[in-house]
């Protein structure tokens, strides 16, 4: 190879490597983040819960109140989710899951003739019996409520399905009485603030009682 060849070559090779150098100064120029001239600073965003509000704590069931008016029958109904794994007859089998008969007031993990988990002959020992409360979180989330269940079921999420569900359950040999139903603390809709008059027999409103004479 002449050297004219070869010088031919290498300034070609020279030339691409500062072009190659001087692309990537220019694009550094360019693009180099530049520090802000005033500092911002972060804002916490709350996580809205779905439907667009903030997800409210669900209120506490009064069972004193629900049991009473509950719909048997259509507990009865909700029931056909179980009786792939349950019976609730009198005297009827174990199947994928205990007999339910009597199950309300019965101590939980303790059926006879079911293999249970050992989470749940331990819930048996730590709660005694199987009161509505306890039941109504089982059955709206079973793993979550028992960690480590033999019931895979998904839950009943609706509180008013499962107060159904529940006194269905009571009335299949348990009949565990409800508890006394809490005092209502705020006046009931439409009844007159402490203080004001009442109405007298009639319906005539009762006269405010006229202020004392001044000394």
């Amino acid at each position: 190879m002449s050297d004219l060849t070869f010088n031919k070559i290498a300034g070609a090779v020279l030339a691409t490597g500062l072009a190659i150098v001087g692309l990537r100064e220019v694009s550094t120029a360019v693009f180099a983040p530049h520090p802000l001239e005033k500092p911002g600073y972060a804002i916490d965003v709350p996580e809205e819960a779905g439907g667009g509000g903030a997800a409210a704590a669900e209120a506490p069931i009064d069972w004193g109140t629900v049991l009473p008016v509950a719909d048997i029958a259509a507990g009865e109904a909700s029931f056909a989710k179980c009786r792939s794994c349950h019976t609730i007859n009198q005297g009827g089998a174990n199947g994928t899951g205990p007999n339910l008969y009597g199950v309300m007031g019965q101590k939980p993990g303790t059926h006879a003739g079911f293999a249970y988990s050992p989470a749940m002959i331990e819930h048996g020992n730590q709660v005694g019996t199987w009161q509505f409360e306890d039941m109504s979180e089982f059955l709206k989330a079973p793993q979550k409520h028992i960690a480590g269940t033999k019931m895979t079921f998904v839950g009943l999420k609706r509180t008013d399905e499962r107060v159904n569900m529940i006194a269905y359950l009571n009335a299949q040999g348990s009949n565990l009485p409800p508890p006394p139903p809490n005092p209502v603390a705020a006046p009931a809709e439409g009844a007159a603030p402490e203080g004001a008059p009442t109405a007298v027999e009639g319906g005539a409103p009762a006269a405010a009682p006229e202020p004392a004479p001044a000394a």
